[in-house]
C-alpha cells in the first residue's frame, strides 16, 4: 500500500498520514482499525524522526524505510532505521518484556510508566513500544542488523488485525 525510503520529517510524515486516511477511508476500512493504525503509524513514524542520527564520516549512508501493507488477517507495518549498537541491548529487553506481557499486564505496565516514568525515550524505548503493542493486539517482531561497529539497522514488524 506504502513504501517510503528516505529522510523522514513531520511534514513528510503528515503526508504519509494523509495519504493513508484518504486509502482507509476509500478502502471502507473499519473505523476502529483504522484508528488503530493510524495512531500505530504515528507513533513509529515519530520515533523514525526523532530517533534521526546525524550523518558523519563513519556513518553508513543507509536510508530509514517505513511501509504499510496487509494481507488476508492483518495490517503491516514495518519500519526500519539506523540505531547505534550500544542501544541494542536496552530496546531488545524493553521489546521483550512488553512481548511477555497479555492485555491486562500491558495495560499494568502502561499505567505504571505513566505514573513512574520507568521507560526513557532517551534510552531508547518510551511508552511509545507499549501503546503499539496495547494498540497491535500481537507480539511485535524485530531485528538487528549490524552495519559497522557502531552502527545496526533496527527492523520492527507490527501486524494490526483487520
Amino acid at each position: 500500500m506504502l513504501v517510503y525510503c528516505g529522510e523522514f520529517s513531520q511534514e513528510l510524515n503528515k503526508t504519509l498520514l494523509a495519504f493513508t486516511e484518504r486509502k482507509f477511508k476509500a478502502d471502507n476500512v473499519e473505523d476502529n482499525t483504522r484508528r488503530k493504525v493510524f495512531n500505530i503509524m504515528v507513533e513509529v513514524l515519530q520515533n523514525i524522526s526523532k530517533n534521526k542520527i546525524e550523518k558523519t564520516g563513519s556513518t553508513p549512508d543507509i536510508e530509514s524505510v517505513f511501509m504499510l501493507g496487509a494481507n488476508t488477517e492483518h495490517f503491516l507495518i514495518i519500519s526500519s532505521n539506523l540505531i547505534r549498537n550500544e542501544k541494542i541491548e536496552t530496546l531488545k529487553n524493553r521489546i521483550d518484556q512488553v512481548n511477555s506481557l497479555d492485555k491486562e499486564g500491558l495495560k499494568n505496565l502502561y499505567k505504571d510508566v505513566r505514573l513512574n516514568s520507568n521507560f526513557s525515550d532517551k534510552s531508547g524505548a518510551g511508552i511509545g513500544i507499549i501503546d503499539i503493542a496495547r494498540k497491535s493486539e500481537n507480539r511485535l517482531e524485530y531485528s538487528f542488523e549490524q552495519k559497522t561497529d557502531e552502527f545496526s539497522m533496527f527492523s520492527l514488524l507490527i501486524k494490526i488485525n483487520k
